[in-house]
């Protein structure tokens, strides 16, 4: 969905550019090969696609290993359809046959030649590779005194936040902007928000998001086949923030710490107004600068008063994730995150619903759903109860049923998993916990297999396979949450119908697309280079792990990319749009510091890829 935080020139830099890119310039002979760079596992389908100029059916193709040495011979198949007015043709190439461990290129001679892949006899070690890159981005993303030096050389910041001041929420000048009017009015604190994760390329920090990027890691530790201490490390991290965002005392919940411009009458500066590396901002002493040096926090209601149910739901769902995952070894800490799920939960507003609380101001995240909120809420406290052997849990049981219903009712049919949508998860977690209620069950799976129609049918119709909106924000993560979908449908139902469905998803993100670009940082050898992102962009390193937007609206890019900020390192250095050649669909990629459309990376983008990629 549209957001401010992704639509306007608020949010600042990227990584420098590394490395050739090999797989563009092949586009002057004709045509392009395109292939996930993920890699593909030795016994599952394989699909490559060229992209041409010309018709090109019916043409020999090759695969070759890393020494040149042909290994499996095909013809391009039929054509799946146009992708623009150069590029009339795109054809799928089967690669199935293609069993044996190693790295390879797709060559169609006298056409093109594909990036490298591998084959892995172990796919599951192919994916779980790609998670532990995705959880590396939060630990480069952490605030606070406990952060860890990593490939960035991070430093401790905002230890300010410490004693952080409360203010009434601003007045801004327009619904689409983050501008303020007038001077902030502080209505309490201090209060201790020190810690827990930026929310993107800048340095705000916001409830929302962080809950549902904690639902998610909980979730994926929880489900794993494995113990994967990297992802409970960072999940324990981003817990112990969300909890300094609750007063148990006051029953207030904060939303928000920092702020994104400044006010018209420029008394003061906000976090977009000026581009730094985060540890400055404890040191920072000019007047404009003191919403730098000392964040405002903001509440999502005053203390006592319902909480907005998105806010409520999401946040409790977090809080009985940590109690499902740390009662295994340590049940008191269990049974304290549950009782604060439970009290966060018990103040959600569920009558008189307007317009819902995300962030300051609403535009950065605006969300319409809330229901799928409360049902997830309510799921994972009674799956909490469950294993905590706590006689509330039937309670939250009924709870959780009566909002799937009110879901299906009401809000289904619009969206998949992703930020503005947690109702597949919740459906799944519901299922799990009451698969006596069998027509409770039927209705979930239905509801289940509807969101996997809605990418199924919009992939049957995409030469790429893709079920995401190519024109749309967040094309990548809704991608990540159809493959996520797809996993889950599977393990409630036992139905296989979608996992081809959910691979191809996969395989869109990583490269088999029209771009030929791994949408994750360090994926492959093509991935994307210009994260928009300060820390990486002042410093010149990678962001390893880094999950950006992709493909959005061409009509985002009609005024240009605008001018590069002060002290902004260009990425590209030439500033050249080598994926100009490749716009089609409604939809453009940018690969560009400047180009917050198409390459910001967010947690919630890096915390779906994470439960994406978990075996």
């Amino acid at each position: 969905m549209r957001s401010l935080r992704r639509v306007g020139p608020i949010v600042l830099a990227a990584g420098l550019v590394v490395g050739p890119v090999s797989t563009v310039s092949a586009a002057a002979s004709g045509g392009v090969v395109r292939v996930s760079q993920l890699g593909y596992g030795a016994l599952d389908g394989k699909a490559a696609y060229v992209m041409t100029r010309d018709a090109t059916a019916g043409k020999k193709f090759q695969v070759v290993d890393r020494y040149g040495h042909r290994v499996l011979t095909g013809r391009v198949g039929g054509d799946a359809g146009e992708w623009n007015a150069t590029y009339q043709h795109v054809y799928q190439l089967d690669l199935s046959a293609l069993k044996v461990p190693g790295t390879y290129r797709v060559e169609v001679p006298g056409v093109a030649s594909s990036a490298a892949f591998e084959i892995r006899a172990n796919r599951d070690r192919m994916l779980t590779g790609a998670k532990d890159k995705a959880v590396t981005f939060f630990t480069e993303q952490r605030d606070g005194a406990n952060v860890v030096p990593g490939s960035l050389g991070r430093q401790p910041a905002h230890l300010n936040d410490r004693s952080a001041q409360v203010y009434d929420w601003p007045v801004f000048v327009d619904p689409d902007t983050d501008q303020t009017v007038g001077e902030l009015q502080r209505i309490g604190g201090p209060v201790d928000v020190e810690g827990g994760w930026y929310d993107a390329g800048d340095y705000l920090k916001f409830t929302h998001i962080a809950a549902y990027s904690e639902s998610l890691l909980w979730a994926s530790t929880r489900d794993a086949r494995k113990p994967d201490k990297q992802v409970l490390a960072e999940a324990r991290h981003g817990l112990d923030w969300l909890d300094k965002m609750w007063d148990e005392r006051t029953k207030t919940l904060y939303i928000q710490v920092g702020i994104g411009t400044g006010n018209v009458e420029e008394t003061f500066i906000g976090d977009h107004d000026i581009w730094r590396l985060p540890e400055v901002d404890d040191h920072l002493t000019d007047p404009s600068e003191r919403f730098l040096r000392n964040r405002p926090v903001f509440r999502a209601a005053a203390p006592g008063q319902p909480i907005s149910p998105n806010l409520a739901g999401r946040t409790a769902a977090a809080f009985a994730l940590a109690a499902q995952v740390e009662a295994r070894t340590s049940p008191a800490k269990a049974r304290r995150h549950l009782e604060t799920a439970a009290q966060i939960f018990a103040q959600a507003q569920s009558k008189n619903v307007g317009q819902l609380v995300t962030s300051l101001p609403f535009a950065f995240y605006p969300e319409s759903a809330w229901r799928d909120d409360l049902e997830l809420g309510a799921t994972e406290l009674a799956l909490a109860a469950q294993r905590l052997r706590d006689p509330r849990g039937h309670a939250w049981l009924k709870q959780a049923g009566y909002w799937a219903g009110q879901y299906i009712e009401h809000e289904a049919g619009g969206d998949t998993l992703n930020l503005y949508d947690v109702s597949a998860l919740a459906h799944a977690d519901l299922i799990r916990a009451n698969r006596s209620d069998r027509a409770l069950v039927k209705a979930l799976a239905g509801d289940l297999r509807a969101q996997l129609k809605i990418g199924a049918e919009r992939a049957s119709a995409d030469p790429f396979r893709a079920g995401a909106q190519y024109d749309n924000f967040d094309a990548v993560p809704h991608a990540f949450g159809l493959a996520a979908t797809a996993h889950l449908y599977r393990q409630v139902t036992g139905d296989r119908r979608y996992d081809d469905f959910g691979t191809q998803q996969l395989d869109w993100n990583f490269g088999a697309n029209a771009w030929g670009v791994s949408f994750m940082v360090g994926i492959g050898e093509n991935a994307e280079r210009c994260p928009h992102h300060q820390i990486a962009n002042i410093l010149g390193r990678e962001l390893t792990g880094a999950v950006v937007n992709g493909p959005n609206s061409e009509e985002l890019f009609e005024e240009g990319l605008g001018d590069h900020l002060d002290g902004m390192n260009p990425c590209p250095a030439d500033g050249v749009d080598q994926y100009a050649q490749f716009t089609g669909h409604g939809s453009r990629y940018v690969d560009d510091v400047r180009s917050w459309q198409a390459s910001e990376p967010a947690d919630d983008f890096a915390a779906i890829a994470v439960y994406a990629l978990t075996t």
